[in-house]
């Protein structure tokens, strides 16, 4: 049987920030502390895939535990999280001194937001969250795995009365909105997202007059010394909004992870080549090949198109079509950082697959070519060095490759390597 939540009285008249941000005066065994108790139509609930589950949750090639699994295709377990603290550093002196929690209720989103008025009220703030979390043990964060939940880990251990809660899972979003989003934004702070991912003025929410985050440990250390709550008012709505943002963003992610999803013809081809990256390493190569192509095709930054068409042409190779894999690495030979690695590629698919040794040797004496110019020009000597053995592989690549092809006399070999050495423009092969 759920826990209920905690009864709550109205702040008395000298509870000034009790009742500036509506908050009502919540009493279990240890004691008391604030609750906001809100309903919001938006973000809406998006049901979500098992796909996006698998991907999320999983590393290339591991499989989910059932239970696991079945906790997480029960969105009524999910608990949003996230902490407002008296620091960043995480250490045994840092509080967490409002918890916003939210849930999908009513095909909208719940939110509760706990807070302590001192440090005399964190046993009761931290035995309400307890009670959340038994409830509903899916936990959802935002960078929540590295700060939010090994704080909250060590706050409830300090407490030795109030038990660390079980989670069935933990979803931590930050992880997969980095792979997505990262290389178009650069910053994936959520409020970034909300801005450019998630459209917040259509959701119905903005952060004009929102506070910074780094200035929230100081509003609370200025309200415990008797200093003015109205900042305060400002840090709860910013957990609120954040709260709300991480629903949304989850139902973004959703939406380009399903495998039935058309969100991917309506991505930008960034976007596409970050969910193509994030797809490799879930171990999803054809649904990652499928989106590197798209995003080829829409037409990346110049700055991404060669690694965009070495990934694809590696894909391509992993699928057995290497011939084709051939097509793309040649398109990317005379690239300064990737024509190194096309070269390669090259030898290996004339010698092994073309049956064409002489070709071979051609892209071997490329590289060659190319990375003795790389180290005539470098000054770093750790630079250096690796271009020398690099240098040696080829060296000993084009030494094998000439006995396939080379005849046996001195004047005959001459003039064979002449014959093969490459020519000013790697477009004539």
């Amino acid at each position: 049987m759920p826990a209920r939540p905690a009864a709550m009285r109205a702040p008395g008249e000298e509870d000034i920030l009790g009742r500036l941000i509506g908050a009502g005066v919540a009493t279990n065994r240890f004691g008391e502390h604030l609750a906001v108790r809100n309903w919001f139509s938006t973000p809406e609930f998006a049901e979500p895939s098992s796909t996006t589950l698998e991907l999320l949750s999983r590393k290339r090639d591991e499989l989910l535990t059932r239970k696991t699994l079945a906790a997480l295709q029960d969105p009524g377990k999910w608990l949003f999280l996230d902490a407002e603290t008296t620091g960043l550093a995480g250490g045994t002196g840092t509080y967490a001194f409002l918890i916003g929690l939210a849930w999908w209720d009513a095909g909208g989103l719940q939110v509760e937001q706990i807070f302590m008025r001192d440090f005399a009220e964190e046993h009761s703030l931290l035995q309400e969250i307890s009670q959340r979390i038994a409830e509903r043990p899916v936990l959802v964060t935002f960078n929540g795995k590295s700060f939010d939940w090994p704080l909250l880990e060590n706050r409830f251990t300090m407490t030795r009365s109030i038990a660390v809660p079980r989670l069935a899972a933990h979803l931590d979003l930050l992880h997969p909105a980095r792979a997505l989003w990262k290389l178009r934004l650069g910053s994936v702070r959520l409020v970034e997202l909300e801005r450019q991912v998630l459209d917040a003025p259509r959701l119905g929410w903005h952060r004009e007059s929102d506070v910074s985050s780094a200035l929230i440990p100081q509003f609370y250390f200025d309200y415990l010394r008797g200093g003015s709550a109205e900042p305060l008012a400002g840090v709860v709505r910013h957990n609120q909004m954040d709260l709300r943002g991480l629903a949304a963003l989850f139902g973004k992610i959703n939406e380009m992870l399903s495998e039935s999803s058309s969100a991917a013809s309506e991505m930008q081809s960034l976007d596409l080549f970050g969910l193509s990256r994030f797809l490799q390493r879930r171990g999803e190569q054809d649904r990652a090949h499928s989106a590197c192509s798209q995003a080829l095709a829409i037409g990346l930054p110049a700055e991404f198109r060669p690694k965009a068409r070495r990934e694809l042409a590696m894909m391509v190779k992993r699928r057995g079509e290497h011939a084709h894999a051939a097509e793309i690495f040649l398109e990317i030979v005379s690239d300064p950082h990737d024509g190194i690695h096309a070269c390669e590629q090259l030898a290996i698919y004339y010698e092994r697959h073309a049956r064409d040794p002489v070709k071979a040797a051609q892209f071997t004496q490329l590289a060659i070519a190319t990375l003795r110019r790389q180290r005539a020009n470098s000054r770093d000597p750790f630079l250096t060095a690796r271009i020398g053995r690099l240098e040696q592989k080829f060296v000993q690549r084009l030494a094998r490759l000439e006995k396939k092809t080379l005849p046996s006399s001195p004047e005959q070999r001459q003039r064979a390597r002449a014959a093969a050495a490459p020519k000013a423009s790697p477009a004539l092969w």
